[in-house]
């Protein structure tokens, strides 16, 4: 087993899942500024 290897695949991975779990973020914040911006006002 190449253990360089496996290391940079490792590193590649964590790169995209953290990607990912931002741009979960940024949607939920956008719909949550939605959803303030075009709440019902009573």
């Amino acid at each position: 087993m190449n253990t360089a290897l496996i290391m940079a695949c490792l590193g590649i991975m964590a790169k995209g899942m953290v990607g990912i779990f931002i741009v979960i973020l940024v949607i939920w914040g956008l719909v949550a500024l939605l959803n303030k911006i075009t709440s019902a006002k009573k």
